[in-house]
C-alpha cells in the first residue's frame, strides 16, 4: 500500500457495520466499543460485547483497499426497487480513521455495476466472517 494513502492502518479507529431490513438496521457491530447485537435464528436479539484483535483490523483494512472501499459511492441503492414498497437487506459499513471517515450505505437489491456489487458483498462477508470466527473462539 502506498504510504500516502488517504487511510492508513496507522491511523485506523474503528469499524462499524450495522444491517438489517429496508431502514430497520438492528443489527450492529462496533469494533471500538465491541458493542454486538444482532437477531438469531429465532429472531431474538441477541447482545454481547465482542473484541476484534488488531490482526483481524489489519486484515479488514487490507481488504477493505484491495475491493477499492474508499472510492465506493456514499449510497448504493435501487430507488425502482425501493419505490415499489418492497423491503431489502441494507448494510452500512464505517472505516473511521483519526482525520478520515468512510462510510457506505448499501442495498443488496443495488443495480448499479454488479463489480461494485460484488465488492460490496465480499467485504460484508468478510467483516462478518471475522464476527463469527471470534466469536466461536470465545465459546458463546
Amino acid at each position: 500500500m502506498v504510504k500516502n494513502a488517504p487511510y492508513r492502518f496507522s491511523d485506523f479507529q474503528y469499524i462499524r457495520l450495522e444491517y438489517g431490513e429496508g431502514d430497520s438496521l438492528v443489527n450492529k457491530y462496533n469494533s471500538k466499543t465491541g458493542d454486538y447485537q444482532y437477531l438469531d435464528s429465532r429472531d431474538k436479539l441477541v447482545k454481547t460485547n465482542l473484541k476484534i484483535t488488531r490482526d483481524e483490523m489489519l486484515y479488514l483494512h487490507r481488504k477493505a483497499a484491495d475491493l477499492g472501499f474508499w472510492n465506493f459511492p456514499e449510497v448504493e441503492e435501487n430507488s425502482a426497487f425501493k419505490s415499489t414498497g418492497q423491503k431489502s437487506p441494507h448494510y452500512l459499513i464505517e472505516f473511521a480513521y483519526k482525520k478520515k471517515t468512510k462510510k457506505v450505505l448499501f442495498d443488496a437489491a443495488y443495480d448499479g455495476d454488479p463489480q461494485l456489487k460484488d465488492a460490496n458483498n465480499l467485504l460484508i462477508k468478510a467483516i462478518q466472517k471475522v464476527l463469527e470466527e471470534r466469536e466461536s473462539q470465545l465459546g458463546k
